[in-house]
């Protein structure tokens, strides 16, 4: 099921990690809340209760311990929540285990090691030829209180009120005047917005961001609160860090979202997240909602091919929160691995974790036993596998958009690469128990009489004489179709 795509990877790059957004688009990742993952000390038991919103014990050691479970499912990258010391309080809220109320920007958060523990981290993932993004706030730090009464020396360096904008709180998050230079958070935890215009604010987020990228090694970054800082600041700040940078644009519309593109390599997808859900979180969600949408993204986008595509991740519900179908999951994630676009899995979806809203989609991964034997695991190791695989044999897999070429009430079909590397992928969300029967596509740009196999079953299969490919279908699974002298030298349908 799992490429050993290291070698041709290590031919493209030698020896140094390369971190260009066109290096990045051949990537999958794996994304964590570093405290949530893995522990030092290698539990499967501690308990780690949701609902305190505490610190569990997560270490990047124990990332470095849970590499092979990573890369067993064909994960070329991680990506892992902010490393800055934090407010450290405990407060109504619970505590700040999930990196995101900030106080000490130059300081690492101790509860997940030293700064040697995560310079290991990127060591060990380099030595495997794989990336380390991190997770970094520029909008805001964190403030256990009220907006309007802060102590600014808890902060450093921004340990002034002449580094934030004047207290006002969030109350018209469509007003992008207020939403940039009003505060997010609370009186219970406030989390003060920095006068992102101020070019001494400006001087030392760009230095400070660059250091960081030197320091611990770091490939990629993914940016917090995109929308919540003006567009002008983050052209100098993605090419301050010199790596490529996926910035949290959480909105659905293009015309909104595909902009900040200008500004920064890439965003979060977040307007396919909307209608893949709407597709396969029922039998009856509408396909024609997402076959639309593949297109236009691309037409909205400056490049849907550096654009990150998911289908869970901590700050929205658990896919399996709402259905409990692992069939429609398994089409939900293929989806993500196989359009443009670079995806991200965010740990435990492999194992259909099922929390609802934050907190109770932020579990402790160990608690799984990290089960390399659970369907969604085996089934994302496959979709990966077949996407690294028409990666390494093909020339312009990663910049061929993908192409919507069928659908019907239940199913939609689409092609992606060309030179001889094209995958076909076909999804339907008939959801376990599905019928068995055959489709016939078009226009996958095969011709009569070609080889393929599906990845997924294992079958073989002959285009047909007018050029349509068969595809078997049962059990609402979904499937993958690859030329199938393609998969020489790969570990996919091995008997």
């Amino acid at each position: 099921m799992v490429l050993a795509r290291f070698a041709w990877l290590a031919g493209l790059i030698g020896t140094a990690i390369a971190a260009t957004p066109a290096e990045w688009r051949s990537q999958s990742i794996y994304f964590m809340l570093t405290d949530r993952f893995a522990r030092t000390d290698g539990s499967t038991t501690a308990a780690c209760d949701t609902d305190a919103r505490k610190y569990c014990g997560g270490t990047w050691q124990g990332i470095i311990d849970q590499l092979d479970y990573i890369q067993g499912m064909g994960f070329t990258a991680i990506w892992i929540t902010p490393v800055t010391g934090q407010l450290t309080e405990e407060t109504k809220y619970g505590e700040a285990y999930h990196g995101y109320w900030q106080q000490d920007i130059e300081a690492l958060d101790s509860n997940y090691g030293t700064a040697d523990d995560l310079k290991a981290l990127a060591a060990a993932l380099h030595k495997r030829d794989m990336y380390l993004m991190v997770d970094v706030v520029a909008n805001h730090l964190g403030y256990a209180g009220a907006g309007a009464d802060v102590d600014y020396s808890k902060f450093n360096p921004f340990n002034d009120a002449k580094y934030f904008h004047s207290y006002c709180p969030i109350t018209d998050y469509d007003d992008d005047t207020m939403a940039q230079n009003c505060w997010l958070g609370d009186n219970t935890v406030s989390l003060p917005d920095l006068d992102t215009e101020s070019e001494e604010v400006q001087k030392i987020w760009y230095d400070w961001v660059g250091k960081l990228v030197t320091d611990y090694s770091i490939d990629g970054l993914r940016v917090d609160t995109v929308k919540h800082v003006q567009k002008d600041f983050w052209s100098g700040y993605n090419k301050a860090a010199g790596v490529y940078c996926v910035g949290e644009v959480l909105d659905g519309d293009v015309d909104y979202t595909c902009p900040y593109q200008e500004v920064m390599d890439g965003v979060l997808n977040y307007p396919i997240y909307y209608p893949l859900l709407d597709a396969f979180q029922s039998t009856t969600g509408s396909m024609a909602g997402l076959y639309d949408m593949i297109t236009t993204v691309q037409k909205s986008c400056k490049d849907s091919t550096l654009l990150g595509n998911f289908v869970e991740n901590h700050d929205n519900p658990r896919f399996a929160s709402v259905t409990d179908d692992v069939a429609l999951a398994k089409n939900a994630a293929v989806f993500s691995i196989m359009a443009d676009g670079i995806p991200i899995v965010y740990a435990g979806q492999e194992q259909h974790f099922s929390g609802g809203a934050d907190p109770a989609n932020r579990e402790a991964m160990w608690l799984s036993g990290f089960k390399t034997d659970s369907e969604l695991y085996k089934l994302i190791a496959k979709a990966n596998g077949a996407r690294n695989q028409a990666i390494a044999k093909g020339d312009n897999f990663t910049t061929y958009q993908n192409a919507p070429i069928y659908k019907d009430d239940s199913t939609i079909a689409m092609r992606k690469g060309g030179d001889g590397s094209q995958a076909i992928t076909v999804l339907t969300n008939l959801g376990t128990g599905g019928k068995e029967y055959s489709l016939s596509i078009p226009d996958t740009g095969f011709k009569a009489g070609d080889k393929l196999t599906e990845v997924i079953s294992c079958a073989n299969v002959t285009v047909a004489e007018s050029g349509e490919v068969p595809v078997p279908m049962a059990d609402g699974e979904p499937r993958i179709l690859l030329p199938t002298d393609l998969l020489t030298g790969s570990t996919l349908c091995v008997k």
